[in-house]
């Protein structure tokens, strides 16, 4: 199975439907930067879309994946051969993400003993330690998912923050022994949880085909995100709630959404022509 051939059959098959590569991302529901790259051959099109692909070029999926038009004498051999492929790159992926996600969990354990080591060899017993040892398992209870299931990976990693987050905090006040920790911390760990989830959400929604309408829309959530914060930090610590670098703030905001906005409106008028 070569990516590059069937890149080319791709791009070839695309451009005897009269489509451009933003077209035919938009009919997939994707980003068109993903059709560029399985027309270069730097990625293929994920399983779960392929069929409708397939529909779209007019092919077979044993077509797409043999990176030519298969007459149906060799159907049968191309197939097989063609799921032998997947099967062999479906098990390397995954030895390859099982490797990485062993060699980074055993570089953290190495971290965590380090620390533990000096601070009782230093301290006589574990003092300090135990913060950049919670801080450790904390952050690799965020990655891992990302490190061993990849893009599919995200809303774990993005879960595992949002259970994790408020307990780590917790912990974390009763190690330092500084309530603010968790007083403070955990009202901004629920609404930046809060506002991570509607930016998933948005880009689910909008960003598989109109990613700078979606950053657009990312940008302008940001500016009531910021006046939230701010209005809790202010009944909190008796801080102002607002100042010159909130104008500037919202200024930027609002003008990279313009650009955003802007970019896609170019953008699908150039798709017109």
């Amino acid at each position: 199975m070569n990516q590059t051939e069937i890149g080319k059959f791709i791009a070839k098959c695309r451009k005897e439907q009269n489509l451009t590569q933003a077209q035919l991302a938009e009919k997939l529901n994707i980003m068109d930067r993903a059709v560029s790259k399985w027309e270069t051959g730097k990625s293929m099109p994920d399983s779960s879309i392929m069929l409708e692909l397939c529909e779209i070029l007019g092919i077979s999926v044993n077509e797409l994946l043999s990176g030519e038009a298969v007459d149906m004498e060799h159907f049968e051999k191309k197939a097989e051969e063609n799921l032998i492929a997947l099967k062999k790159k479906d098990e390397n992926n995954m030895t390859k993400n099982g490797i990485i996600s062993i060699l980074f969990s055993v570089t953290l354990l190495i971290g965590i003993l380090v620390c533990l080591i000096c601070d009782f060899a230093i301290c006589g017993d574990f003092t300090w330690s135990p913060i950049p040892v919670s801080s450790i398992i904390f952050a690799w209870a965020i990655t891992f998912p990302l490190i061993i299931l990849r893009k599919r990976g995200t809303m774990v990693s993005l879960i595992s923050f949002s259970v994790f987050i408020i307990p780590f905090l917790y912990l974390l006040s009763r190690l330092t022994n500084t309530n603010a920790v968790f007083s403070i911390g955990a009202p901004m760990a629920i609404v930046s949880i809060l506002f991570l989830w509607i930016i998933v959400a948005v880009f689910y929604r909008i960003g598989k085909t109109r990613t700078l309408i979606a950053l657009g829309i990312t940008f302008l959530l940001t500016i009531p995100f910021q006046f939230i914060v701010n209005a809790i930090l202010s009944r909190m610590i008796s801080e102002p709630q607002f100042d010159v670098w909130d104008l500037l703030t919202i200024f930027i905001f609002s003008a990279l959404a313009f650009t955003a906005f802007i970019g896609d409106y170019a953008k699908k008028k150039g798709m017109m022509k």
